[in-house]
């Protein structure tokens, strides 16, 4: 039993227009919602909402989920993060992660392969920065400090700001087993994406025995509020099939690799093949109900108190602080 689960507002990234949630993380903080996290892709970025709303706020917490690490050099990361947290009163939790070759290829411009040595790297930096202990140098393959190039007149500095924390809690997005390594192993919490409550164990291990005091795990879990049954499970399964089907090219989609994980290789193959071929309507009918259930929470307020149950009372990570960040759509 995980006594100290704790919930989460997850507000994701803009689509197609500009949102204010301002009322949405008002009313989450007047309840008692522990946190809010923000994520990114190719529009709107993580961290200037969350500064957006620490201003209205004074006690939740405020997570990226994630910000990518080829968006930003570990050095810009550790200024915004260093300035949003003291801003706001050290309530930041860093969430970084790697996102997919299309988008850091496509988008970034930046070379995709060895995320986790570049991740790993790139916390080293961002902690070596918050630390202040000396002019910062780092010797890594892909974020040397100084510059070993260029005009060669690059020179160690120190971060001009005393951080409110130096130990800003850094997070990592992690679906594949490697990934999910070095979460436990560099990290101070981990945010997976599409976990099966059910099949937790089966897909990751024994997580609880490989966490430290204060390790966090942070679920992001879709919630869909409605009466009407079959229509919530119809919308809850559009994310999904999204995810599956076009978040990814095919055979480097890391959803894929999730749900197959969760014991529905057969189902991710599917919807990634009938939402590539652009029959994306079947490729949500392909979703069978009992997958969706397990990695979302669908339905009226009773029968999303009594599934919440099954996160609370979940065996993988009974020394873990959970967070389900929801979102009602």
């Amino acid at each position: 039993m995980v006594a100290d689960l704790k919930l989460g507002i997850g507000l994701g990234y803009w689509q197609r227009r500009p949102v204010d949630d301002s009322a949405a993380v008002l009313t989450a903080e007047q309840l008692g919602y522990d946190s809010v996290w923000i994520g990114e892709a190719y529009g709107s970025d993580a961290l200037t909402p969350l500064t957006w709303y620490a201003a209205r706020t004074s006690r939740i917490g405020l997570g990226t989920s994630i910000c990518q690490i080829d968006a930003r050099t570990p050095a810009n990361a550790a200024m915004a993060a260093m300035t949003l947290d003291a801003l706001s009163g050290g309530r930041l939790r860093l969430g970084l992660g790697v996102s997919g070759p299309q988008v850091v290829e496509g988008w970034y411009g930046r070379p995709f392969p060895r995320p986790l040595a570049r991740t790993r790297e790139y916390v080293e930096v961002l902690r070596a920065i918050w630390a202040r202990d000396e002019p910062v140098r780092h010797e890594g393959e892909f974020y040397p400090l100084p510059h070993p190039g260029g005009a060669g007149l690059g020179k160690p500095l120190r971060l001009i700001t005393e951080p409110l924390r130096p130990d800003i809690p850094v997070l990592l997005g992690a679906q594949g087993p490697r990934n999910v390594d070095l979460a436990l192993e560099v990290g101070d919490g981990w945010i997976p994406a599409f976990v099966h409550v059910e099949s937790f164990t089966a897909a990751y291990g024994d997580v609880q025995a490989r966490t430290r005091p204060g390790f966090e795990v942070v679920a992001m879990v879709n919630t869909f509020v409605d009466d009407d049954l079959p229509a919530a499970f119809r919308r809850a399964k559009e994310p999904l099939a999204w995810y599956v089907g076009g978040m990814g090219a095919k055979g480097a989609n890391f959803h894929v690799d999730a749900i197959t994980r969760a014991g529905y290789g057969h189902v991710a193959a599917e919807v990634q093949e009938l939402f590539l071929a652009g029959r994306r309507e079947a490729a949500v009918d392909a979703i069978p109900d009992e997958l969706v259930d397990g990695t979302s929470l669908i339905g009226p307020p009773g029968r999303i108190r009594e599934r919440l149950r099954l996160w609370q009372d979940s065996p993988s990570a009974p020394s873990c602080s959970w967070s389900c960040a929801t979102r009602s759509r």
